[in-house]
């Protein structure tokens, strides 16, 4: 208490500042917490009370028209594992070979390479010519359509150039005078020191894939294909074609459980990304500050 009346206004501040973040994550926390609790609710409490924090006439409905074929949907988990996990894991292979390519001074044209590389990022040659390469390619019907367009990005290409420029280059210069190459320069001390980095960039890669239903639309046909955001999409539309039809609203909604159904799929979809973020958050942050301001 002394410490605090000698300085009253670094208290203030600190109370301010704590005051701030707590009512920030109880704004950003609050809407998940509703998300959660209307899965659990029943439909008809919902559409009469509207959501709140905790459950309402606790029901399983929506779970239930989620799982209500459990060989489909753990066959579109799997999928959707597979892509986000080898297309984080060839992505990373890929962009962190080329930032620490283009941040060599050893390297002739880097700065033209990193000029198209950026130039990338403001045009595209469109979706005609994209769609006709993918099929020309032969990646049609094959999970190699979800992973292969994704997996490289032109911005995390640079935001790893722009962190790798902060490893001192005497670094490297020590490693080939005793007698190490590139790429076990790259593996054993680069990778290392850009850990920050790449986390946050991994983890922006497996949202990427994870929530991604878009290319499947375009690529996939076969259902056995499909990943798990494009098989809840199917089903969201589905029953948005059912309310559409010749049936009243109250009879679909004595079935079919509308609103609680959106709020199990996000659950699903978001359950495994919100588990997975507190093992990356602090390379998170820290990549984030230092490789957005390096260079």
């Amino acid at each position: 208490m002394k410490k605090l009346l000698k300085n009253p206004s670094k208290f203030v501040f600190d109370l301010l500042s704590y005051c701030i973040i707590i009512i920030l994550t109880l704004a950003c926390t609050l809407p998940f917490v509703m998300v959660i609790s209307g899965s659990f609710s029943s439909n008809s409490a919902i559409m009469r009370l509207g959501y709140s924090i905790f459950p309402r006439e606790f029901s399983l409905d929506g779970y239930k028209a989620v799982f209500k074929n459990p060989d489909i949907i753990g066959r579109s988990y799997v999928v959707s594992i597979i892509v986000t996990v080898v297309g984080t894991i060839l992505g990373l292979v890929i962009m962190t070979m080329a930032g620490y390519a283009l941040q060599r001074n050893e390297m002739k044209y880097r700065n033209a390479i990193s000029f198209f590389v950026y130039f990338t990022t403001l045009f595209s040659g469109g979706l005609v010519p994209w769609y006709m390469l993918i099929c020309n390619l032969g990646m049609q019907n094959t999970l190699w359509a979800l992973i292969i367009p994704s997996c490289v990005n032109s911005f995390h290409i640079l935001l790893i150039r722009n962190y790798m420029r902060g490893i001192p280059a005497s670094l490297v210069e020590s490693a080939k005078i005793d007698g190490a190459g590139e790429f076990y320069t790259f593996l054993r001390i680069i990778l290392p020191l850009a850990q920050p980095i790449v986390a946050t960039v991994g983890l922006f890669l497996a949202l990427q894939y994870w929530n991604s239903w878009y290319m499947a639309s375009l690529f996939v046909k076969e259902s056995s294909k499909w990943p798990l955001q494009y098989r809840l999409h199917k089903m969201l539309v589905a029953q948005t074609a059912m309310l559409q039809g010749g049936e009243t609203t109250s009879a679909v909604n004595s079935v079919v459980p509308t609103e609680t159904l959106k709020l199990a799929t996000a659950v699903v979809t978001t359950g495994p990304i919100v588990l997975l973020y507190p093992f990356l958050q602090k390379y998170f942050v820290q990549g984030i500050t230092i490789g957005a301001v390096k260079g």
